[in-house]
């Protein structure tokens, strides 16, 4: 017996696979910088030779959800990685579950809502009523056009237009390539309709429908292992989790939470 053969044979070292959840909205409650530390911890750990992604997000912000997909899709290179989705893929949800090698989903589970919505709150009305106005300088006659504080002006709501599409063909784009259809296919697909599992099998968004039990036995044959599981949980840099601890982080998230809520975001949702 080889020494490799030995240090497998080591319950510690036995092959396994890895297990990673996908739960809650994308940029809230799935953060991206934790996410993707995760999922290159799972592309490192040489014990870990296939992954099962448990999916279940209604999606959320369009940067958050590219940077999951872009590290799964890496990982998905170097380890066979199946995605399962047993009640929401949707959205950013959907995205980063393209990025697996194949996509398992329960026949009552939603797929799809592929679309993209740009979101820009307007205190004006608000403001005038409490006797409040913002002033503000800048340079550049475009400089302020994501401000809250007044109504967008017809060159400006042109310009968030043609940002919106470009995100919206780049989300089509993506989901084409990862599912092998063409950009006209999943255009007519990226209504920002919701399908069930089923439809979804057949219009080619998911591989297999079945359960969690079906997506293990795929991950255990893709990737030559046995069934022994390995769940992986992100968790925040220990300086971040012993400030939430701090007195100041109720006010701080709150204050947090108020800023994202008045300045503009893009979301896969």
């Amino acid at each position: 017996m080889s020494a490799e053969d030995l240090q497998h044979r080591l319950p510690w070292n036995a092959p396994r696979i890895g297990i990673l959840q996908i739960s809650g909205a994308i940029g809230a409650q799935v953060r991206g910088p934790e996410m993707v530390r995760a999922i290159k911890a799972l592309g490192d750990d040489s014990r870990i030779r296939a992954v099962v992604v448990e999916v279940d997000s209604p999606g959320g912000s369009a940067p958050v959800s590219d940077a999951i997909h872009r590290s799964l899709r890496k990982l998905s290179r170097r380890k066979p990685t199946v995605a399962f989705v047993m009640t929401s893929g949707l959205s950013g949800g959907y995205l980063i579950a393209c990025a697996a090698s194949k996509i398992v989903a329960l026949p009552t589970s939603l797929v799809g809502s592929i679309g993209v919505i740009f979101m820009r709150p307007v205190v004006q009305e608000l403001m005038e009523k409490v006797g409040v106005r913002m002033v503000m300088t800048h340079e550049g006659h475009l400089k302020g056009m994501f401000q809250p504080w007044r109504e967008p002006t017809e060159e400006e709501q042109k310009k968030v237009e043609a940002l919106t599409e470009r995100y919206y063909a780049w989300f089509v784009d993506a989901v084409a390539t990862a599912r092998g259809l063409s950009a006209e296919v999943v255009r007519g697909y990226a209504t920002g309709e919701v399908f069930t599992a089923v439809e979804a099998k057949e219009m080619g968004l998911v591989d297999e429908l079945g359960d969690l039990e079906m997506a293990l036995d795929m991950a255990s044959e893709m990737g030559r292992t046995p069934r022994r599981l390995h769940y992986v949980r992100p968790r925040r840099p220990l300086v971040e989790r012993l400030l939430a601890r701090s007195g100041g982080s109720l006010a701080r998230s709150f204050i947090g939470e108020l800023e994202e809520r008045l300045f503009p975001r893009i979301e896969f949702r």
